[in-house]
Formats: structure tokens, C-alpha cells, sequence
């Protein structure tokens, strides 16, 4: 019986190790006729392992042979099976990993980002580096907009739907930092309006938006410098809700570097 235990456990995993390996190449469709086949090479194997094996340990032989064949028929289903061979398998998970040699984790962590496909794609178009200026101002250009002729400049009249965000505050959900802002929650109409260069608001801000066109949008970074200079002058938008103002007031507690999305509706 030890020997007979040895040789199926042999053969089940011999044919498991085959079925994994071509279940990672194949469609579903092939899959199941491989398994099949892989099923029915080893009920064959096991079969002459157990017709090897002298009758009467029990006394009533009949008995015994309706046992080999039970435990042969359902084990070879639970294990092999093509609808049971995928069962509570993952795959995906396996690409969770670590990667071989990464001391520092950020193998890991970029696989991870690659495999849930926040490798950063916006808007349907594949994420562009950022643009940085000689002021430390810098931005992305997400969507490019209408090419109609009209651009942001300085005196152009501008409305915009804008979310501000303090980068030093992020979290998993918000990888790019809490939203303190947003004209779709802090205003009446999701819009804000002023004119270039008018002082009104952050002049870094403004840097960064200068030559964007009609339904465009970037994403502008202000480092925190500059952030503190246009909070003392009066330049930043203020929240209205709770969450915001307390998010607000941490900013200047520490590095209050803010991330600005913009959208331009209007140009005048």
C-alpha cells in the first residue's frame, strides 16, 4: 500500500506540474482538453498500480475493488479536474511577488504598480514627465485641448474647474495628496474665474498655466515656497468645507508643496 501511495502521489504531481505549466500558454479551451488528457494518463497509471496489488486484506474482494475505484475517481477529479484545476487560483496574485535581489522594495512596488495598471495612464493618453520651469514651477500636460487659437497669456480672462491637493499629505487612495479644494465643492457653479496677472491669484500658479487652450488640462506643481508667498499675499483659494480648512491650516506645518489640476472652460 506504501508503494501504491508513492506512485500516485508521483503521478498527481507529475501531471499537476505538466497541467500548471501549459495552463500558463494555453486558451481555456485547449486547457481543458489538456487536463483531460493528462487526467486519463494517470487514471491508466494508477489503474495498474491498484490491479498490482493482491485482493483479499478485507476478505471480500468485491469490496475492495469498489474502494480502489472510489478513491481513484474522486481523488483524480478533486485534483485534476478541468473546472477544479483553477479553483481559488489567483493568478494575477502570483504577480504580487517579490522581485528576486530587491533589497529596497522598488522592484516590488513597480511591478505591483505595472500589474494594476496605475502605471499612470490620464485621460486615455499615456502620462507625459513634468515640465519644469526656471522658477521651480512645474507642470503636465494631460490634455492638450482645442487648437482654435486661443491660449492663456497674461490679461487673458480665464474660468477653470481647479482641485488643489497638498502633496505632503498623501495616502494610498490618494497617492498625489489630499484634496483640500475643489471648485466642484468649495464653489456654486464648479468654476473659477480671474484674469492673468491680475494678482488675484498665485503668480506660480499662473506660470504654469500660461498657453494652455480651451478644454485643456495640466497638473502644476507649486513648491512650497512659493505656496507660503502667495498664502501671506491672499492668493490661494479658500475652502468651504470643514475637511478642507483643516487640511488648509496642516499644509503650512510642514512641506506645503501643492498639486493644482486645472481645466480651462474659458478663454476671454
Amino acid at each position: 500500500m506504501i508503494q501504491l501511495t508513492a506512485t500516485v502521489v508521483a503521478l498527481l504531481l507529475l501531471a499537476m506540474a505538466s497541467t500548471t505549466k501549459a495552463f500558463t500558454t494555453l486558451q481555456p479551451s485547449t486547457r481543458r482538453t489538456y487536463t483531460t488528457r493528462i487526467v486519463s494518463q494517470v487514471r491508466g497509471g494508477v489503474e495498474k498500480q491498484i490491479s498490482s496489488i493482491p485482493l483479499g486484506m478485507t476478505g471480500n474482494n468485491d469490496l475492495e475493488k469498489d474502494s480502489r475505484r472510489l478513491f481513484l475517481c474522486t481523488g483524480l477529479t478533486l485534483l485534476l479536474s478541468p473546472n477544479a484545476a483553477l479553483a481559488g487560483i489567483d493568478i494575477s496574485s502570483l504577480k504580487n511577488l517579490p522581485v528576486e535581489g530587491d533589497q529596497s522594495g522598488a522592484a516590488t512596488r513597480l511591478k505591483q504598480l505595472q500589474v494594476q495598471g496605475t502605471a499612470r495612464i490620464q485621460l486615455g493618453v499615456e502620462a507625459r514627465p513634468y515640465t519644469t520651469l526656471p522658477s521651480g514651477v512645474s507642470y503636465r500636460e494631460e490634455r492638450s485641448g482645442k487648437d482654435d487659437g486661443a491660449m492663456v497669456r497674461k490679461g487673458s480672462k480665464v474660468g477653470t474647474e481647479m482641485s488643489i491637493r497638498c502633496k505632503s499629505y498623501a495616502s494610498s487612495s490618494e497617492p498625489d495628496g489630499v484634496k483640500y479644494y475643489s471648485t466642484k465643492e468649495d464653489t456654486d457653479l464648479n468654476d473659477l474665474t480671474w484674469t492673468i496677472g491680475s494678482g488675484e491669484f498665485s503668480a506660480a500658479l499662473e506660470e504654469g498655466m500660461l498657453g494652455m487652450k480651451k478644454n485643456s488640462i495640466r497638473r502644476i506643481e507649486v513648491p512650497s515656497t512659493q505656496v507660503f508667498a502667495a498664502r501671506n499675499a491672499g492668493q490661494l483659494p479658500e475652502a468651504t468645507t470643514e475637511d478642507g480648512e483643516r487640511r488648509y491650516e496642516n499644509l503650512f506645518k510642514t512641506d506645503a508643496t501643492l498639486l493644482f489640476e486645472i481645466t480651462v472652460k474659458r478663454i476671454n
